[in-house]
């Protein structure tokens, strides 16, 4: 068990200049997506990640081979050997489900347990289960275990979503990509990293358009080679940077982004009265001025606002002036940063889906616990504007969706260890 805590020495202003690392939640699904392919496949701009190796566990388990050099990652699929995912590997983290999909789509056989993960409440599989089912495959559940087979090729299928489920999305995506027939997923997930695996997959001779709309049409092809890509960058980790300049006061240039993905977390940060400049590939954020309350702020699926930055602006909106209340919409259990937050002095009232969030002049530091990946990156933030020192146990979460984020914030003006 990880006993290591993070000490932050608050009251510093962040700023400097930064370059984002690569998104999690674009390159979990295309190491899955690796499974497809017959040969070697380059991943640039892979960030080191507690999750990116719990995936190469899983591949390694199945007969790959993977090799990490700097923020390249190498993964060769040729001599796939097995179809089972150990239960061990499974509880490791909530996206291993993806792997079903690549699975099926390359031997036709999968067999694995349900999956681990941050506890933010029903997260259900069924979903995934019914698009992969109306693909033609076979599944049984018994005692928590998935057995599943894909008789023949797939022929193609008319898949109409209850939601816009990203995970669904990308099963529905691998498990299509190799076969002979068409098909089209309707109320399709519209998220980036939707549009990140399908450009890996095309880049591997897929042929699927759509991407990025609520329509997502791929055409069945024999075989998929190995190929170079290079991962979108995190907006996610460029919304919790953002949010250590806003806190503190500073002001921060982030580098090597894509500020169209980030449109509704940008418009939030404006409302708290922050100076934003936009470029091609890079975001500065000022905060000068004292943070303003942002009078109803709410998560909904892409383009709209993401549930994985709430956190993070709950956290930044504990030291703006006025009222502020947030709406969450996706996972009932996102406001479990609140308690914590609490602990350092602010004053936030949550009761189902919605946290109203009294901003105050200062936060104290105290001892924390990260309870989930995003709700332990908020800590952090309002670690670094609160007096004293914040501690913040269970960092093993943040290592989930953050590449060494001391080292991180260090670089840009933080006081802050991990011991």
């Amino acid at each position: 068990m990880d006993k290591s805590r993070l000490y932050i020495e608050g009251g510093r202003r962040i700023s400097g200049e930064i370059k984002v690392q690569g998104a999690k939640n674009s390159v979990l699904p295309i190491l899955a997506a690796s499974l497809l392919t017959s040969g070697t496949s380059r991943l640039r701009n892979c960030p080191a990640l507690s999750d990116v190796f719990s995936s190469c566990r899983i591949l390694t388990s199945l007969g790959c081979k993977c090799r990490q050099d700097g923020d390249v990652l190498e993964i060769d699929a040729g001599k796939l050997s097995d179809y089972e995912i150990p239960e061990q590997l499974m509880r490791e983290m909530r996206s291993s489900i993806v792997f079903l999909g690549a699975i099926l789509g390359r031997l036709r056989r999968c067999r694995l347990s349900f999956p681990g993960g941050c506890e933010l409440g029903p997260r259900p599989i069924d979903i995934h289960l019914s698009g992969l089912r109306k693909l033609g495959a076979k599944i049984t559940e018994d005692h928590g275990v998935l057995d599943c087979t894909l008789p023949g090729t797939v022929t193609g299928a008319i898949i109409n979503l209850t939601l816009p489920s990203v995970g669904a999305t990308e099963n529905i995506m691998l498990a299509a990509a190799i076969g002979s027939g068409e098909t089209v997923i309707q109320n399709a997930a519209r998220e980036p990293e939707i549009a990140d695996l399908a450009g890996y997959l095309n880049a591997c001779g897929a042929d699927i358009r759509g991407q990025g709309s609520s329509t997502v049409i791929i055409k069945g092809v024999s075989k998929l080679h190995g190929a170079e890509y290079e991962i979108m960058p995190d907006r996610i980790v460029a919304a919790t940077l953002m949010g250590a300049a806003a806190i503190t006061g500073g002001e921060l240039m982030l580098t090597g982004v894509r500020p169209q993905d980030m449109n509704s977390t940008l418009s939030a940060y404006e409302q708290t009265g922050c100076d934003l400049y936009q470029y091609a590939d890079r975001i500065y954020i000022s905060a000068k001025k004292r943070l303003q309350a942002i009078k109803t702020l709410r998560t909904s699926p892409y383009p709209g606002f993401p549930t994985d930055c709430q956190p993070i602006l709950m956290a930044v909106l504990t030291r703006a002036k006025g009222t502020s209340m947030i709406v969450e919409n996706i996972f009932e259990n996102r406001f479990r940063a609140a308690a914590e937050l609490r602990r350092l002095g602010a004053d936030i009232k949550a009761e189902g889906k919605v946290a109203v969030i009294e901003g105050g002049d200062k936060l104290s530091g105290a001892a924390t616990v990260a309870t989930d990946l995003r709700a332990g990156a908020a800590l952090v933030i309002a670690g670094l504007a609160a007096d004293g020192t914040t501690t913040v146990s269970n960092v093993h979460y943040i290592d989930r969706g953050y590449q060494a984020i001391e080292a991180q914030l260090r670089s840009i003006g933080a006081k802050i260890k991990r011991i």
